[in-house]
């Protein structure tokens, strides 16, 4: 089980998805995000897939994009950071990665296997985490951060988009999932 990260090991913002997560265990969460994540994308019509619930949002699929995206940045990090990475890496600007993912041009079937192919090898270098490895810190987004912090982020940010879609996004697009 990866312990929750404490204080000094995250900035503020990312308290939001660390709590998202609860007492879940990580590995377990990301196994069964995988697979009801995938089952939520995929059961949405691919009609309703470029609805966005208000002028300038993301889209559906932009939003699972962005997701799969996120999750590579935050894999990235935990793997620099595992190995040794002693230079700060850098941050990326969310809004500019949506805009240049084309997202909006793939189905969202072939986003939501991106996603599960990507949840994979998130849970592979999860799953051995050695418990002495947990608070590693690193610099990312000239913010230091821990690998449990980030191990941690991953769902949660997850869990924080998958409410906002089901809140914001569903009723509008008068489905139910």
């Amino acid at each position: 089980m990866i312990s929750r990260p404490q204080a000094g090991e995250f900035v503020p913002y990312q308290e939001v998805y660390i709590k998202a997560v609860g007492n879940a265990e990580v590995p377990a969460i990301l196994e069964e995000l995988k697979d009801s994540t995938y089952a939520f994308f995929t059961a949405i019509p691919e009609e309703k897939a470029d609805y966005a619930y208000a002028p300038g949002k993301w889209t559906v699929k932009e939003t699972l994009g962005h997701m799969i995206d996120t999750e590579r940045v935050f894999a990235y990090r935990l793997l620099c950071f595992l190995r040794g990475e002693q230079q700060g890496l850098p941050g990326f600007e969310q809004d500019d990665y949506v805009l240049n993912s084309s997202a909006g041009e793939r189905s969202l079937q072939d986003l939501a296997n991106e996603f599960r192919v990507v949840r994979e090898s998130t849970i592979y270098l999860t799953r051995n985490l050695k418990k002495e490895q947990e608070t590693i810190m690193g610099k990312a987004s000239n913010n230091p951060v821990s690998v449990r912090t980030l191990a941690y982020i991953i769902p949660g940010h997850e869990l924080h988009h998958l409410s906002i879609l089901k809140e914001r996004y569903l009723p509008g697009m008068g489905i139910q999932i």
